[in-house]
């Protein structure tokens, strides 16, 4: 089919999006846990954002201190979270914009209490705790010097708890784990005299365990994006029941369509990107450039929703075997995407935005 629309484009259907979000909050909510929506994979996009919030989504999240201010600009109203530590340099839009932050490093909280007490306002602050994935995170043994120091500074108030699965280590979040991340809640909270109203006890890696626990512990909140956005958990990257993993398209053109060889002719080294390809030489094959790259778009993560084949990329073009399609030049490819590909063509200024209402 030709294009009506501005390509490379991805396709948003906000109501699939709505409708995810409603089956993850009351599959979580059945346990006594509340979501919290991360948009950092669609850039924090105030269409999608007020999507979840339509549909109960109460606080929102982004690693990206850029992404909140976009959201409050926008008109956007929710709790806003900050999920990475903060820098130093980002103080003090920390104050301004996230009405919570999550935070690993003293030095960064006392310089997050010194600004606060300038503006005399108190910095809310989640404790993200090690729990063995090894991303970010204080040592459970460091808690009992760390939070007499954070309860001394006059301008943060310790409202929870967090921790992180299956992101860097790719560690399950077994029941296993989750019952000693809530021990080690309830043990804080006893020894400081503090009474959390946030325990965050993970992410969309969660599912297998909400799904199956009969405990959830102290755990009330869960912090979700994928599988809201995509349908799918992220553990074994499974489709959850109910849930749409189609409400994001990537969409291109093709600008060539010839039949070539499918092997280069010539003496051969590195491409562009300093790697050495491999071809199969299959005799001559219809081949499709697309007018797309991997600076738009992680092409890896792109599945062909035709019968068609991704043979490589450069920066500003994807080479294809559409095989036995019918396709033309100027007609459109699409695909679905995964994580890494949504967050990309999400970010790339290059790719059109286009929001499916109805």
């Amino acid at each position: 089919m030709s294009n009506t629309l501005q390509t490379p484009r991805i396709n948003i259907d906000l109501k699939k999006i709505a409708h995810n979000a409603l089956k993850i909050k009351a599959l979580y909510q059945d346990k006594g846990i509340e979501v919290m929506g991360v948009v950092k994979g669609v850039c924090a996009s105030p269409a999608i954002a007020q999507t979840l919030i339509n549909s109960g989504i109460t606080h929102l999240a982004d690693s990206k201190i850029v992404n909140l201010r976009k959201m409050k600009e926008a008109g956007v109203e929710a709790t806003f979270i900050l999920l990475r530590t903060p820098s130093f340099s980002q103080v003090e839009d920390v104050i301004t914009y996230a009405d919570i932050s999550f935070n690993t490093e003293i030095s960064v909280i006392r310089k997050l209490s010194e600004e606060a007490i300038s503006r005399n306002q108190k910095q809310k602050i989640m404790l993200m705790i090690e729990m063995g994935d090894l991303r970010e995170g204080i040592m459970p043994e460091d808690l009992a010097t760390f939070i007499p120091e954070v309860l001394s500074l006059s301008g943060i108030e310790l409202i929870g708890m967090g921790t992180n699965y299956a992101c860097f280590g790719g560690v399950i979040p077994t029941e296993a784990k989750m019952q000693e991340f809530s021990a080690l809640v309830a043990h804080t909270q006893q020894t400081f005299s503090l009474q959390f109203s946030l325990v965050s006890g993970g992410n969309s890696a969660n599912f297998w365990w909400i799904s199956n626990t009969d405990n959830p512990g102290l755990v009330n909140n869960i912090r979700i994006g994928e599988s809201i956005l995509l349908g799918r958990e992220t553990i074994h990257r499974q489709k959850i029941p109910d849930l749409y993993t189609d409400a994001f398209t990537f969409t291109s053109e093709i600008i060539e369509l010839k039949t070539k060889p499918s092997y280069p002719n010539g003496e051969m080294s590195q491409n562009a990107f300093g790697e050495t390809p491999i071809f199969k030489d299959i005799g001559r094959i219809r081949r499709a450039i697309l007018s797309v790259g991997r600076q738009d778009i992680l092409v890896d993560e792109l599945m062909p929703i035709e019968a068609i084949e991704i043979l490589g990329a450069s920066s500003d073009h994807i080479v294809l075997d559409v095989k036995q399609e019918i396709l033309a030049v100027g007609d459109e490819v699409s695909f679905f995407l995964n994580y890494g590909a949504l967050l990309m063509a999400m970010t790339s200024p290059y790719v059109y935005k286009n929001y499916l209402v109805n």
